[in-house]
């Protein structure tokens, strides 16, 4: 049956026709195609895509099933539920590359942490949030329990007690459209974020023991165990910027396949990365997809899409293009 497009995937096929659109609209169709090929969809945010409030969006895309698994920075964890909970109090800057060190250190001492043109509000967004999540981690050590950072976040939303502090439509929070699904998380490096480095604070000073949390080992044995057991249809790669968020998960690949000797494991089936990142000496990042075929992630025929742009211009649109927008 035929779907019918909205005028946002109209306007991108009649207008996106070449060099960096043109790839756009094809790895559009490319994730598109492999869906409805039964193939899933993992889904990774590097830079602050919470921030720049791809939620609006990015949630739709979680309800719809258009993507089974994320792999996040700790920052993006935190940092849609502190939009959710604190966005009246953010600030724009737009004027942000004029600032002197001396108006960035006034920032600071309004307790307003900048990220690019947005300064993230410390004392309602941080501490809001602390008090209820420490409360959290310490049942779960009483009890004797441990759990993944997002699964700790996952409670803490499902739980009811940020309600009264809402300040945006739920429907515009990806993590608790994820909460609400359970959706599998993949969260590496969480301890380089804001409330990895508070938990951190808290086994310093003897409150709480580091292995209430669970760590980056076991979240990779996690995901080896998730590929395997979802890898039939195949499972795409879509990464939103670079770094440890895209790095750790898709690595998944050949460690099951050179160091558990599991040599029927599938390469990934669709790779995309939207990057600012030039191709330069050493640096993934900018690496050609092709490189990752030297390293057994993907295969000589798996489609391969580099969209060399900004990816708070190109994931909406292409997330647009997927629900039909």
């Amino acid at each position: 049956m035929m779907k019918t497009k909205g005028e946002i995937s109209k306007f991108i096929e009649k207008y996106y026709l070449h060099f960096n659109a043109a790839a756009l609209v094809d790895a559009a169709k490319g994730y598109e195609e492999q869906l409805e090929n039964g193939a899933k969809m993992l889904v990774s945010l590097a830079g602050a895509m919470s921030t720049a409030e791809l939620g609006k969006i990015f949630a739709e895309v979680i309800r719809q099933d258009k993507v089974q698994i994320i792999s996040c920075t700790g920052a993006n964890l935190e940092e849609d539920i502190m939009n959710l909970v604190a966005h009246s109090h953010y600030k724009r800057v737009p004027n942000y590359r004029d600032l002197t060190p001396q108006q960035e250190w006034d920032l600071l001492e309004k307790g307003l942490n900048r990220v690019t043109d947005t300064c993230i509000p410390e004392e309602e967004a941080f501490r809001r949030l602390q008090s209820h999540i420490h409360k959290i981690w310490k049942e779960a050590e009483e009890a004797g329990e441990r759990y993944f950072p997002h699964e700790f976040m996952y409670k803490m939303l499902l739980s009811g007690v940020l309600e009264e502090y809402y300040e945006i439509d739920l429907k515009d929070s990806w993590m608790y459209a994820a909460a609400e699904k359970n959706l599998p998380i993949i969260c590496p490096g969480w301890e380089d974020s804001t409330m990895g480095n508070i938990f951190a604070s808290y086994v310093l000073k003897g409150e709480l023991k580091a292995s209430t949390m669970k760590s980056g080992i076991e979240y990779m044995t996690f995901l080896a165990e998730w590929y395997t057991g979802n890898s039939n249809n195949g499972i795409g790669f879509f990464q939103i910027g670079g770094g440890i968020a895209g790095d750790f998960p898709i690595c998944v690949v050949p460690m099951l396949y050179q160091d558990m000797e599991r040599t029927d494991t599938p390469f990934w089936s669709y790779f995309c990365q939207i990057s600012d990142s030039t191709t330069s000496y050493g640096s993934y990042s900018g690496a050609v997809p092709n490189e990752k075929i030297t390293w057994g992630k993907l295969d000589i025929d798996t489609p391969k899409f580099i969209i060399e742009s900004d990816a708070t211009i190109v994931a909406p649109l292409i997330f647009a293009y997927l629900l039909d927008m």
